[in-house]
């Protein structure tokens, strides 16, 4: 039974902005220890409401307690905690790298908060992908509004009655609502947006946040192709793609959406994947055993990926490039295996679709990964594993093109609400030296100035030999090797000949 989710009143949401906008310039954020007050107050909403958070997620998506930690609950305190323990560093003024013409005038970048952000979360990750954006939001000084998924009501229910008692109300604020509410918020002028979901919903996002010249970060989807090579360690490979797709019940941006493996090796492909689904799930049920497999969001969402399957014109396996499982991204359990000669074909295949949010290569041969990755563009490139990517500490979780633009987590998603404010300070003395930049403009003023003009490097003669661009990467190293083991012979040498002085 669906809890049921109260929205906020339209008429309510003027003012929470305006409360907002108010509490920011009230320069609370501006201290650090508030800032870090506001994220361990945040880090302690999730740690203290564990089990809440654990059913409202078995209520919402039917996610299994362990899916619900290992995929959300603890990342969320982790980002937070990350945010939490760096933001000293984060926040520190940047000096830009040394140049004799600017360095006297004191130049330093400051970060500065952006002001009141909008976030806009699914209902896919409806805790990780709200509360580690607002991690980075609060750590970078900015007031927030959260939108979560009216898909998700229970944990947007939970999180109208957590934030209020957890965090500043003039400086977080919830927002519980559909379309008209989201239109409402769409309308209002941000300092930044950020987006997840699909890309039509993106489009509508970008295109009323342009009304305001507001800046968007889109984290959309699409589909994410995993390219097989028969050398793969098969055995791990079926396990990671298929925990890849059957985790959330395939609801994840960053999921397998479809295999490309060579047509010689895909019964054998297949009977590894099959292999590893009797794997998983042993019990009589199957993946309908208790705590075995996360549930589609709503009935609406499983017509939709049973319509891709009753339309395709076979199985899910030897997929036609024009098949309806091809059509758009999944955004669930269906994996369809598409067979190519090579992997220039999975190249050329990939490379003529939109560019995915990920893209995941099973070889244990380096020439091969680095073949795929170095003619392909997505917002990922993953060698061996799938979908975890996005919680690696230290790496951009972000799409290209149709996939999405900007990125986060960490640092990143510090930078991306953060405005880096350039800054000088040039002492009077300095026009002893630029005093030639003022008027009247002379013919010693154009002398002067020419001695401030870059120099360029010799001319080059034409472009350089297809040989050097294809030379080795390992040709250094040899010559290093080379050159360590004369070293050392000779040292070897110099010895022996002591000694037997």
């Amino acid at each position: 039974m669906a809890v049921p989710l109260d929205f906020t009143p339209l008429e309510e949401i003027d003012k929470l902005h305006g409360d907002l906008k108010a509490g920011f310039r009230s320069g609370k954020l501006k201290s650090l220890a508030y800032r870090k007050y506001q994220l361990l107050q945040l880090a302690y909403l999730i740690k203290d409401n564990e089990k809440r958070f654990e059913s409202a997620l078995a209520s919402d998506l039917g996610r299994p307690s362990f899916e619900a930690h290992f995929l959300e609950i603890g990342p969320s305190i982790g980002e937070t905690k990350t945010a939490w323990a760096n933001v000293e560093k984060w926040a520190k003024p940047e000096k830009p790298a040394f140049s004799i013409n600017f360095t006297f005038m004191r130049p330093v970048i400051y970060k500065e908060a952006k002001g009141v952000v909008l976030i806009i979360s699914p209902f896919n990750y409806p805790v990780w992908l709200t509360c580690g954006p607002m991690a980075a939001a609060i750590a970078a000084g900015n007031a927030v509004v959260i939108k979560p998924s009216e898909s998700t009501p229970a944990i947007s229910a939970l999180f109208a009655e957590l934030i209020p008692k957890y965090m500043d109300n003039d400086l977080v604020r919830v927002v519980n609502g559909a379309v008209p509410e989201t239109t409402k918020l769409l309308s209002l002028p941000w300092d930044h947006i950020l987006y997840t979901g699909g890309g039509r919903v993106g489009k509508i996002v970008a295109a009323a946040a342009a009304k305001h010249l507001t800046p968007v970060s889109l984290e959309l989807g699409g589909k994410s192709p995993v390219i097989i090579d028969p050398n793969c360690d098969l055995q791990m490979t079926a396990k990671r793609i298929l925990w890849g797709k059957v985790v959330n019940a395939g609801q994840t941006c960053v999921a397998p959406d479809y295999i490309l493996v060579p047509r010689s090796f895909q019964d054998t492909f297949v009977q590894a994947l099959k292999d590893a689904h009797d794997k998983f799930y042993p019990g009589a049920g199957g993946s309908a055993e208790p705590e075995a497999f996360s549930r589609i969001i709503s009935p609406q969402a499983f017509k939709r990926v049973k319509g891709l399957l009753d339309n395709t014109k076979g199985t899910v396996v030897d997929v036609k490039a024009d098949d309806s499982l091809m059509s758009e991204e999944i955004f669930g359990p269906l994996l369809p295996i598409v067979p190519v000669d090579d992997v220039d074909e999975a190249i050329t295949f990939v490379n003529d679709r939109d560019h995915p949010l990920a893209l995941y290569v099973f070889s244990q041969d380096q020439q091969f990964k680095s073949k795929v990755f170095n003619n392909t563009l997505s917002g990922a490139a993953v060698a061996n594993e799938t979908v975890i990517h996005p919680g690696a500490d230290g790496l951009p979780f972000g799409g290209v093109g149709p996939s999405g633009y900007g990125a986060h987590t960490g640092k990143f998603g510090f930078d991306m609400f953060t405005h880096l404010r350039s800054s000088m300070d040039s002492p009077s003395w300095i026009d002893k030296i630029l005093g030639f930049r003022y008027p009247p403009y002379t013919a010693k003023s154009i002398s002067s100035l020419s001695k401030l003009s870059p120099s360029l490097p010799p001319r080059p003669a034409g472009p350089p030999s297809v040989e050097s661009l294809k030379r080795k990467w390992w040709g250094k190293w040899f010559f290093l090797a080379l050159a360590l083991a004369l070293a050392g012979g000779l040292t070897q040498r110099a010895k022996t000949l002591i000694g037997r002085a």
